[in-house]
């Protein structure tokens, strides 16, 4: 009988990324490392629980969607939570900041100060910078008014972010569209008095995500199914996504699809995989981004 690991997702540290697994168990995602898992025929995708509880019914939740939970799991998870305004009364100091993912793609957000930069490289931003500081509720009012006046969102589809991950413009392009955005947010009034406003002081991502030298990915991972795998090279992270070389050229794979599956190892026979590389998990075909006629993309 072969041995199979459950997938908790993917988790961002100072460290770097690491696939966590049920019981605690890590593996490290360092580029050149080979990835290679498929799931076992039979195999159905089961509810992952809300706030480390598990789901009491077991629910089989769909293969496609990023959250792995079931209805009543999915609203107790949101009932203590800051993107669902539940939290008003959190005590805890958060942080407005600026984040960058491709040309015309910025967006603001706020994070736990706790947290550090973790929720930026969740999001797979490519270079940011802090805003300001301040309690929960004048953090978000603050991003209520950038976002207005600066005409930014607060979210960046993935769609887009992988579009464009391989054709970033250098370093200097991408701190020069940030700090005029940052400058605009510091000209403007009606910031709340207990956010204490931050210097521009840009962080780029690029070299902890592996993207120089990224090669494009034409095609993404759509679903993980019983009697599929996936093996190949790991070229890149970012945010929750796998870049990875295979025979069929790059693929990315969004790893929030693989929670919630018990997977095993590739070679093991899982969907006929024979250790090489390759993907037999459904996929979907990528937009092609050419750096040169970016605006024209979205």
């Amino acid at each position: 009988m072969r041995r199979v690991w459950t997938c908790s997702g993917l988790r961002w540290s100072g460290d770097g990324p690491v696939l966590v697994w049920g019981g605690g168990r890590t593996s490290p995602l360092a580029p050149g490392r080979r990835v290679a898992f498929g799931v076992v025929d039979g195999g159905v995708r089961t509810c992952v629980g809300a706030r480390g509880n598990a789901c009491p019914m077991r629910a089989v939740v769909s293969p496609r969607g990023t959250g792995a939970r079931c209805e009543e799991c999915a609203r107790l998870d949101r009932a203590h939570s800051v993107a669902a305004d539940t939290l008003a009364d959190d005590p805890r100091p958060y942080r407005v900041y600026l984040a960058w993912f491709g040309p015309g793609m910025v967006k603001v957000g706020i994070t736990r100060v706790e947290r550090g930069s973790v929720r930026l490289l969740e999001q797979g931003a490519v270079t940011f910078s802090w805003l300001g500081q301040g309690p929960l509720m004048a953090a978000r009012r603050t991003e209520e008014l950038l976002r207005a006046a600066l005409g930014v969102p607060d979210r960046i589809p993935y769609a887009d972010k992988r579009a464009v991950r391989a054709v970033l413009p250098e370093a200097g392009e991408r701190v020069a569209e940030l700090r005029e955005l940052h400058g605009r947010a510091g000209d403007l009034d009606g910031w709340p008095e207990s956010v204490v406003r931050a210097p521009f002081e840009p962080v780029d991502h690029a070299d902890v995500f592996g993207l120089a030298g990224l090669p494009p990915a034409r095609v993404a991972v759509r679903e993980l199914a019983a009697g599929g795998a996936v093996s190949g090279e790991l070229c890149g992270v970012a945010g929750p996504d796998l870049h990875l070389l295979t025979g069929r050229g790059a693929v990315v794979l969004d790893t929030r699809l693989m929670t919630g599956w018990d997977l095993t190892g590739a070679g093991a026979g899982a969907g006929g995989a024979d250790g090489g590389s390759g993907v037999t998990f459904p996929v979907r075909e990528l937009p092609v981004a050419d750096a040169g006629v970016q605006d024209g993309l979205f």
